[in-house]
């Protein structure tokens, strides 16, 4: 079997910045895991990527939105029919930000 890629140390180390409190089983679980992710990194570095263009997606993508097209808003006093609480021709919202 290989040697591992990641040490029990460096496991307690990661959990320690992530504040995370891990039992000895988890800790050996994410030591596998994380190994795991370690040698499939390893795996994408072997392979020649030389002469491939970058892209964001494996597969090609299309736009399915509708285009944007202008249209009547709704009239303001039907707006504000539903509204919980107005202020003449405004909502009113609770405050968020204090100072």
């Amino acid at each position: 079997m290989a040697e591992p890629k990641i040490t029990m140390k460096e496991v307690d180390h990661v959990a320690r910045l992530a504040r995370l409190q891990l039992s000895d089983a988890e800790k050996e679980r994410m030591r596998r895991e994380l190994d795991g992710i370690l040698s499939y990194i390893d795996k994408l570095r072997a392979l020649r990527t030389e002469g491939v263009p970058p892209t964001s997606h494996a597969v090609p993508m299309t736009n399915v939105m509708r285009e944007d097209e202008p249209a009547p808003s709704l009239p303001q006093a039907e707006m504000l029919a539903n509204a919980p609480d107005r202020s003449g021709e405004f909502f009113r919202v609770p405050r968020i930000i204090v100072e």
